[in-house]
């Protein structure tokens, strides 16, 4: 999640914004590794003050052909929806003058480097709040896109169009990303232009709480993965997996992407995971509303005030939360934990995953019970897992069981925790409920991605365009 997450509060005044988030390099210079360890640990807090928050991308089309939306120009497009949602409240972000994002009341939409339109939620209480906001959100979505002729797409991945087909954003930092990803992985334009997810992003009270939650969030990222796996297309035919999204990630970056060893290594905390992010190669600085090539530069060389494209200019605390978004592992710290591993959905399934990880992660006998069952995975085990469930979901093979028989299991254990979390909505309905649809995945063993595929086969005549109807929004 970005910034909003924080607290930060939208002015409500309707005045644009110039700049992203802001002009680059604000607040005081880095002097030392702790102080960044410190950083990270300000995000403790007490459980009372525990949030959820969600974030989710969709593709956006043109109802007329299917086609994507480019950002700007005739028919529907990117920037009308933008313009479309400030009646909604929204306050437009700029970059040299173009909207690229929008800001209300600690939310924010922003672009994907395709056009992804992806809402990143308020921080709030309970997953019935983060639901009603997903929901609203999507309401008005809905809204402005009937106006002008546009649709929205819940999958993993881009089912029709080709790389060259899809439309870049105007935004600084992506034509860095665009031009770096063919040097360190095959992927990474995939991952950039034609994928899409939903995450949720949770709290922690100390330094302890926040390991035992990263190693068991980061071993059940696989559970995760084959449960939402929603991405069997690609250019109008069959890809092979389950989740091609996942897929996807196994050759992004390594540097940057993956299951992290370390996190389950004696001595993980805030200052060993800076020690991982400084050696995470950078992609940018950005400085008076620029963005400054630093594509495989070091953060170390930076805080020595050695970066050649800055020379003699050490980084702020800013400069750090900046490249902290440009690492990408399937679970990522902040000053909160991201989990980043499942594929784009329908609206249920987009509330579903705030639930699945509220129930394991947020009730201490919850977490107990997960680490209990994956505390003797092995760094093999873990990324073969990984790599199963992008490519058969729930019929991956683990030891003498398969991912299916571990789904059950951890959806027993989220059950538990959101039922002692009592937390129920005004029909007095507790956050259970919305685990009920990954129930019946996991005891059919069938994820999302096997329906599409035998609608593809049957009902939709070996076609994907129905998922323009069928998957919308």
């Amino acid at each position: 999640m970005r910034a909003n997450y924080l607290g930060q509060k939208g002015k409500g005044s309707g005045k644009l914004l110039s700049g992203s988030y802001s002009d680059g390099g604000q607040g005081p210079v880095i002097e030392t590794i702790s102080e960044m360890a410190d950083h990270l640990a300000t995000g403790c807090k007490p459980k009372d003050r525990w949030r959820i928050g969600t974030e989710h991308e969709k593709f956006g089309f043109r109802l007329s052909d299917h086609g994507p939306l480019p950002y700007e120009g005739d028919g529907p497009t990117v920037r009308k929806m933008l313009e479309g949602l400030t009646r909604f409240g929204w306050e437009p972000v700029l970059e040299k003058g173009k909207p690229i994002a929008l800001k209300r009341e600690g939310a924010s939409v922003s672009l994907e480097p395709g056009g992804q339109f992806e809402l990143s939620g308020a921080p709030l209480e309970t997953v019935h709040q983060t639901c009603a906001e997903v929901n609203s959100h999507l309401r008005e979505v809905r809204a402005v896109a009937d106006e002008i002729g546009a649709g929205f797409l819940g999958l993993g991945f881009s089912p029709k169009w080709t790389l060259e087909e899809t439309p870049m954003m105007p935004k600084g930092r992506y034509g860095l990303m665009k031009a770096y990803m063919p040097k360190v992985g095959t992927l990474g334009h995939q991952m950039m232009f034609r994928s899409c997810t939903v995450q949720v992003n949770l709290d922690f009270d100390s330094e302890a709480t926040m390991v035992k939650m990263f190693r068991v969030s980061m071993a059940l990222q696989p559970v995760a993965t084959a449960l939402f796996a929603n991405s069997p297309f690609t250019e109008g035919k069959p890809n092979g997996f389950m989740s091609y999204r996942a897929h996807i990630w196994t050759d992004t970056d390594n540097n940057r992407t993956g299951m992290l060893p370390f996190v389950f290594e004696d001595g993980m905390g805030f200052e060993r995971y800076v020690e991982y992010a400084l050696d995470v190669p950078m992609y940018f600085v950005k400085r008076k509303g620029e963005f400054i090539d630093a594509t495989g530069l070091s953060f170390r060389d930076f805080l020595a005030g050695k970066l050649p494209v800055l020379p003699g200019e050490r980084p702020t605390m800013e400069d750090f939360d900046d490249h902290l978004s440009t690492i990408f592992p399937e679970v990522r710290l902040k000053t909160f934990l991201e989990m980043r591993g499942a594929d784009g959905g329908p609206w249920n399934r987009l509330c579903a995953l705030p639930a699945f990880w509220t129930g394991i992660l947020y009730d201490d006998a919850s977490l107990d019970a997960a680490w209990n069952l994956v505390r003797d995975w092995t760094a093999e085990e873990r990324e073969s897992l990984r790599r199963g469930a992008a490519k058969a979901a729930l019929h991956a093979p683990f030891r003498d069981r398969t991912l299916q028989d571990i789904a059950k299991d951890v959806l027993a254990i989220s059950r538990d925790g959101l039922r002692a979390r009592g937390r129920p909505n005004g029909h007095g309905e507790n956050e259970t409920i919305f685990l009920d649809e990954l129930d019946a995945i996991a005891a059919s063993g069938r994820s999302p991605a096997r329906e599409l595929l035998q609608r593809y086969h049957s009902g939709w005549e070996y076609s994907v365009d129905p998922a323009f109807r069928e998957c919308a929004y």
